[in-house]
C-alpha cells in the first residue's frame, strides 16, 4: 500500500502502476472536502515518491466517481476575504497540477458521476475511459460561481473553447457518447471493463503508442485560435448566453470571459484569471442565495427520502377524474413507470385525459428523450375506466375531480367503500381544508392531500398535506409516490391554501391594493418581472385563471378575515365579473393572440385597462421600489406566519415551495433568505411602515419583532 486515508488510498500493482481509489468513508458519494482535497495532495506526493511506477490509475469504489466539491463548505469558505480564498485555489491549483504534470502517464476510469471538482480532476489526468452510465460536466455557473479548479483553463484545451462554453455556461451534465464525440474521454467501454480499458491505455503510452508529451503540452499552451477565431467564439457567445442567463445571473457570461482571457496564456497565468473571477463571484449575493437553495434542496430531499423510506410501495395508482390535471397526473405516473387507472364518469373526460398524456408523450419522442416505440409502451401504464371494478388492487388514489367540496365529498366518500383497507386515499385540491374533506371518511388517517401544481408534468412541486387525523403512514405513501414521479414532496399541515396559495394570495393582495392607489398593472408587471419574477402578478393571474383566483381569494379571506378579506370590489373581482378569466379565453388583464408556435402571446388590451381604472380611488405616482415592496412584504409575512403556526417544517422547506410551486426568484434565495439579506430588523421597519397605511396584511408578527430585537436570522451562516 503506498497510501491510505481515510477517503483515498494507494496501492501498486503487480505491473508497477499506481492504482488511486477514492472511496469516502461513512458516505454514499464521494465529494471534495477541504480534508479530500488534503488528502489528494498527500496521496499524490507518495505517489511521486514510490520509485518505479510507470502510471497513475484514478477510480472509485462508489457508485458515483466523485460528484464535486463539498457544497456544505462553501458558505464558510466564500465568507473568508478574498485573499484566503485566493490562497485555498491556489492550494488545490498546485495538487491538480501536480497531478498533471506526474513523471509518467495517467488515465481516470469514470464509472459514474464526475462533476465540478470530480471533472476537474479527470481533467487534469492525460486520459480518460468512461462507462456508458457515467456523466461529465462542470455545473458551478449554476452555483453563481465559476470553475475555480482549473476547469475553465483545461476544458477549452481538451474539446475545444466552443464546446467547453456550452458545458460550463450551460451547467450540463454530458453524457458517454457526447463526451467521446468532442474528445473530453477517450475511450467509452462497459463500467466492468474499466479499469482494464485503462491500465491496458497506459501499457500503450509508456509503449510509445500514444504521445503524452503532446498531449501535456496542448494543455499548458496557449489555446489554438487566431485573433478572427477568438473574437467570433467568444463576442458571439458572450451575447448568447447573457440573453438566456438574463441579468440576474451573471456568473455563466464570466466563465466565457474567464476562458477568453485565459486563451493567450499559459497554464498558470490562464489559472492566476481563473482564480480571480472565482473569488469575485463567490462574493457575490447570487451566488451566496444560489449555494444556500442547494442546500435547502438537501434538506427537502433529505426529509422526502426519511418518509419514503417508512413508507409501503404504490405499486398501482388511480386518478379520479379525466380531465387536463387528471390526464396530466396520470401520464406523470406513467412516464415514471408507476401503472395508474384513470377514471371518469364520462367518456368525453376519459378522451381528454388521454389526449393529454399522447400529447405528452408525443412531445416526448419529437425531442428524441423517447423512441416512438417506448412512448406508446408508456402510454399503456395508463388504463381508462367508467367504473370502480380494478379498484380493489389500488395503493393509492388521487382525487382530481373540480375544486368543489360538495362533489370531493361525494366522490371520495365513494370511492373509499370500492378500494381495500389499506389503500391511501389522496385530495388533489388547492384550497380544500384537508381535515373538512375527511369528515364523512370512514378511514380518515388514511386520507391526505396531495396538491398538484399545473402543468404537472412541468412543476417540480407536490404539496403533501396531513389533516388532523392523518396517518404517518399515508404521509409516507404520498410523498413516496410523488419521488417516484420525479415530483420533490414538500409535507406541510392543514390550513386554508396549505402553504403555497396562503402565501401567494397576500401577494395578489398586495397587487389589488397597488391597482386601488393608481398603479399602472402592466407597469407593476414590468417592475416585478424586473425584479426576477418570471411573470408579473397580472400575467400571473391569468395563467391561474380568475375564477381560480376568486374561488381561492374567498377561502383565503374566510381562513383570515383579519388581514385577507376585503371590501369593494379588486380587479381581480372585476376581472371576473366581466367574463374576463386570463389565457383559458384568451382575455384577462391582457388580450392573448396566439404565436407562431400556438401559444398564447400576451398583448395590451384597452378594454382591460379601462375596466381595471373602475377600482382606482387614487391616482398616485409609485417608484420600483415601492412597488417592490408592497408587492413583497405581504408575501414575506405570511411565509413567516406559515412558519410559525407549522404549517411547514423549516424555512428551508418554505424557501423551496416557494421558488418550486410559484416560480419565486431562485438567485434571491426564497422569502426567508429575502428577509435575512434585507436586515430583520430593516424589514420589521419596512413592514410596519406600510401596515400603518395598509393595514393587518402588512403588520409583522410577534415572533418576527422578537427575532429583530435578538439580532436572529432564519438560516446561520
Amino acid at each position: 500500500m503506498i497510501y491510505q486515508g481515510n477517503a483515498i488510498s494507494v496501492a501498486r500493482n503487480g505491473d508497477d502502476i499506481a492504482i488511486l481509489t477514492f472511496d469516502l468513508k461513512d458516505e454514499s458519494v464521494n465529494k471534495l472536502s477541504g480534508a479530500v482535497i488534503k488528502e489528494l495532495g498527500e496521496a499524490l506526493e507518495a505517489v511521486r515518491g514510490d520509485q518505479g511506477l510507470k502510471g497513475l490509475l484514478l477510480k472509485s469504489a462508489k457508485e458515483a466517481f466523485i460528484v464535486g466539491a463539498d457544497i456544505t463548505e462553501f458558505h464558510a469558505m466564500f465568507d473568508k476575504d478574498e485573499a484566503e480564498i485566493q490562497a485555498m485555489l491556489e492550494q488545490v491549483h498546485g495538487i491538480f497540477n501536480g497531478l498533471e504534470d506526474m513523471p509518467f502517464p495517467t488515465v481516470s476510469a469514470i464509472n459514474g458521476l464526475a462533476l465540478g471538482g470530480g471533472c476537474e480532476v479527470v481533467l487534469s489526468t492525460d486520459f480518460r475511459v468512461m462507462s456508458p452510465q457515467a456523466k461529465i460536466g462542470l455545473p458551478e455557473t449554476k452555483l453563481g460561481i465559476v470553475p475555480g479548479w482549473g476547469g475553465c483553463v483545461r476544458l477549452p484545451r481538451v474539446i475545444g473553447a466552443d464546446n467547453a462554453i456550452e458545458w460550463i455556461a450551460g451547467g450540463t451534465e454530458n453524457r458517454a457518447d457526447a463526451c467521446l464525440k468532442v474528445g473530453a474521454v477517450d475511450a467509452v467501454v462497459p463500467r466492468e471493463d474499466l479499469e482494464a480499458a485503462a491500465l491496458d491505455i497506459l501499457a500503450r503510452a509508456n509503449a510509445g503508442e500514444l504521445d503524452v508529451k503532446a498531449r501535456r503540452e496542448e494543455k499548458n499552451s496557449p489555446l489554438n485560435l487566431n485573433p478572427i477565431e477568438q473574437m467570433m467564439v467568444f463576442e458571439t457567445s458572450k451575447g448568447y448566453v447573457a440573453g438566456k442567463a438574463g441579468p440576474h445571473y451573471p456568473a455563466p457570461v464570466e466563465a466565457i470571459k474567464v476562458i477568453q482571457k485565459g486563451a493567450g496564456e499559459t497554464r498558470a497565468r490562464a489559472q492566476a484569471i481563473e482564480a480571480k473571477a472565482f473569488c469575485k463571484m463567490a462574493k457575490t449575493d447570487v451566488c451566496y442565495n444560489l449555494v444556500g437553495l442547494f442546500m435547502n434542496d438537501q434538506v427537502v430531499k433529505k426529509k422526502g427520502g426519511q418518509y419514503a423510506k417508512q413508507a409501503q410501495p404504490v405499486r398501482q395508482a388511480a386518478v379520479l377524474g379525466a380531465g387536463i390535471m387528471g390526464g396530466g397526473i396520470a401520464y406523470q405516473s406513467a412516464s415514471k413507470g408507476t401503472p395508474i387507472l384513470m377514471k371518469d364518469i364520462k367518456e368525453d373526460a376519459i378522451e381528454l385525459g388521454l389526449k393529454e398524456a399522447r400529447k405528452l408523450f408525443g412531445k416526448q419522442a419529437a425531442r428524441g428523450k423517447l423512441s416512438p416505440e417506448a412512448a406508446a409502451e408508456k402510454l399503456t401504464n395508463i388504463r381508462p375506466t367508467l367504473s370502480y371494478g380494478d379498484f380493489g388492487t389500488v395503493d393509492l388514489v388521487v382525487e382530481a375531480v373540480v375544486e368543489n367540496p360538495k362533489v370531493k365529498d361525494a366522490v371520495l366518500t365513494e370511492v373509499e367503500a370500492q378500494v381495500s383497507e389499506n389503500t391511501v386515499l389522496a385530495s388533489n385540491t388547492s384550497t380544500i381544508s384537508i381535515t373538512r374533506l375527511a369528515q364523512n371518511l370512514k378511514r380518515p388517517e388514511n386520507f391526505c392531500g396531495m396538491h398538484f401544481f399545473n402543468p404537472v408534468h412541468r412543476m417540480p412541486l407536490v404539496e403533501v398535506i396531513r389533516g388532523e387525523k392523518t396517518g404517518d403512514a399515508a404521509v409516507a405513501a404520498t410523498v413516496a409516490y410523488a419521488k417516484a414521479m420525479g415530483k420533490t414532496p414538500i409535507v406541510v399541515n392543514d390550513c386554508p391554501g396549505f402553504l403555497v396559495n396562503r402565501v401567494l394570495f397576500p401577494y395578489f393582495g398586495g397587487f389589488s391594493l397597488l391597482v386601488e392607489k393608481g398603479a399602472d398593472f402592466q407597469r407593476v408587471d414590468k417592475v416585478m418581472e424586473k425584479f426576477g419574477w418570471p411573470m408579473g402578478p397580472a400575467y400571473l393571474l391569468d395563467v391561474v385563471g380568475m375564477d381560480t383566483a376568486v374561488h381561492a381569494n374567498e377561502v383565503m379571506a374566510e381562513g383570515f378575515p383579519d388581514r385577507m378579506a376585503r371590501e369593494g370590489k379588486t380587479a381581480i373581482q372585476v376581472m371576473f365579473d366581466n367574463d374576463r378569466l386570463g389565457q383559458k379565453n384568451a382575455k384577462g388583464f391582457y388580450a392573448y393572440e396566439e404565436d407562431r408556435k400556438g401559444k398564447p402571446k400576451k398583448v395590451r388590451d384597452e378594454s382591460a385597462v379601462e375596466l381595471v381604472s373602475q377600482v382606482v380611488t387614487e391616482n398616485r405616482e409609485f417608484s420600483d421600489e415601492e412597488i417592490v415592496a408592497r408587492m413583497m412584504v405581504p408575501l414575506c409575512m405570511e411565509t413567516v406566519r406559515c412558519l410559525e403556526d407549522n404549517i411547514v417544517g423549516t424555512p428551508a422547506e418554505a424557501d423551496m415551495a416557494l421558488i418550486y410551486g410559484i416560480g419565486f426568484p431562485p438567485f434571491r434565495g426564497g422569502a426567508l433568505r429575502y428577509i435575512d439579506a434585507m436586515g430583520v430588523a430593516e424589514f420589521v421597519a419596512l413592514a410596519d411602515s406600510l401596515a400603518a397605511e395598509l393595514g393587518p396584511l402588512y403588520a409583522p408578527t410577534d415572533g418576527l419583532r422578537e427575532m429583530a430585537n435578538a439580532g436572529k436570522t432564519f438560516y446561520t451562516k
